[in-house]
């Protein structure tokens, strides 16, 4: 009889947890599965008109053409949300054309005791090869503009001990990451470029084109990557608010410059990196963005530099959606020479190069050598007043005729002339080609709803 009751109990026992396995493993009745994230197929095609930033990586000899040249990509290139061109990607190329000079440019050049004036050199880049070894072939076109030794401007901080700000910051890294780029380049030491520059003051010198000449090649074909498949919860934030201080890449689709832009010109820029807050995609590479220009001021004499103020307005994502926003321009790329400088605005500005007051100085300092008597300097002042006004040729007739008078007048036109170059006659005018690089940033703005249409589609 115990043996009966042990053995039920026991039995009760085994069922009873069995149950209570099964409702442990088993979903609750009141769950709702999650309906499946729906796929897209994204082609990783970068579209013809696609510009690449290349720099010369060493500086190049200009012999003839076919002279073979090499460049590292020095920003990223994406589609969409993926990266398919890393910054280092080499891009290899020759000399295209060298142009003839001109029969009134050689002249005026050797009066002023130059016989080789540099030629205008066209390029071309019909090869990329990708870190990983693998070969591209290339069909683009340099823009026109473009070959200039550039550097990142980026906008003044009034306070440099204060707080930094989540858009400074980024800032910083997008510094950090051009200067990173640029190391690519084996930039001259101060030797090598002291030794150029003597150089190039002979009367025969060759032509080079220096490293880190950065140029804008624009995809003639489009360059194919295959696909990817995303999911829509990888795309519902896109159009979603970028969080304050957001810092997008962009670049310039509409050449603007302060001789010519009307004040109110439409100004458009394309997204060329996409902007993530944290793993979250919200705007992909190719949005574009519309603003205009709001203040231009062309360059005068007096050497008042152009200004000119661009702001961008409104995002346009991939679907056509059209949403309102604030940014401003954080930082641009510009042309070594023309020492532009960003204010914390957005408003660029030429300013004047510190080495005007030392040219001017040496010109001035000939040109009193040139005038002094003959008691005071003896030959030299017909030869330096020479030298000074017209070189070459006021060389030779200082020394054939060794004329004090000669000396005063062409002292006297030599000193005005570099007075007026650098001080009295018209500044330089801001130019920012097709293709400029833009780093912008969003700070309050409205906030970008959700598009009606499915945001993974793209046209």
């Amino acid at each position: 009889m115990v043996s009966r009751v042990l053995a039920m109990a026991f039995f009760f026992w085994i069922f009873s947890g069995s149950l209570l396995a099964q409702a442990a493993i088993s979903p609750l009745p009141s769950a709702s599965p999650q309906p499946p994230s729906e796929p897209h197929t994204i082609a990783l095609t970068i579209p013809a008109g696609t510009s690449l930033q290349i720099a010369l990586d060493k500086e190049v000899r200009v012999r003839k053409v076919g002279e073979p040249i090499t460049g590292r990509v020095m920003q990223p290139v994406y589609v969409f949300d993926r990266l398919v061109i890393p910054v280092g990607a080499v891009a290899t190329g020759r000399i295209s054309r060298i142009d003839a000079i001109p029969a009134r440019t050689r002249a005026l050049s050797a009066l002023n005791a130059d016989f080789t004036p540099s030629h205008k050199v066209d390029v071309e880049f019909d090869e990329l090869t990708l870190p990983d070894g693998h070969p591209i072939a290339l069909h683009a076109t340099i823009v026109p503009g473009s070959g200039q030794v550039i550097r990142l401007v980026t906008a003044d901080q009034h306070k440099k001990n204060a707080v930094k700000d989540a858009t400074t910051q980024k800032m910083d890294q997008a510094r950090a990451q051009w200067n990173n780029a640029m190391k690519q380049v084996e930039a001259p030491g101060r030797m090598h470029r002291f030794m150029r520059y003597a150089v190039a003051q002979l009367p025969a010198h060759p032509q080079y084109i220096d490293a880190g000449t950065l140029y804008s090649a624009e995809l003639s074909q489009p360059l194919d990557f295959g696909s990817e498949v995303v999911y829509s919860d990888r795309l519902s934030a896109i159009g979603t608010q970028p969080p304050p201080g957001s810092l997008v890449h962009a670049v310039l689709l509409t050449p603007l410059n302060s001789a010519t832009t009307p004040k109110s010109f439409d100004v458009e820029a394309e997204l060329s990196q996409p902007l993530f807050d944290q793993e979250r995609l919200i705007l992909p590479a190719g949005t574009r963005l519309r603003g205009a220009v709001l203040q231009v001021r062309r360059a005068k004499s007096l050497h008042r530099n152009g200004q000119l103020r661009i702001s961008f307005r409104e995002v346009v994502l991939p679907n056509g959606a059209v949403q309102p926003v604030d940014t401003r321009l954080q930082g641009v790329q510009s042309d070594s020479a023309d020492n532009a400088q960003l204010d914390a605005e957005g408003g660029v500005k030429s300013t004047p190069s510190k080495t005007r007051y030392l040219s001017t100085g040496a010109s001035v300092g000939l040109a009193l050598i040139g005038s002094g008597g003959r008691n005071d300097v003896g030959d030299a002042s017909p030869i330096a007043g020479g030298v000074t006004g017209f070189k070459l040729i006021g060389l030779i007739v200082g020394v054939a005729f060794r004329s004090h008078t000669y000396g005063i007048l062409m002292s006297a036109y030599g000193g005005s002339r570099s007075i007026y170059n650098n001080f009295l006659g018209k500044g330089r005018e801001i130019v920012f080609p097709k293709d400029t690089v833009m780093e912008i940033g969003f700070g309050n703005r409205t906030s970008l709803p959700m598009p009606g249409v499915n945001p993974g589609e793209t046209k």
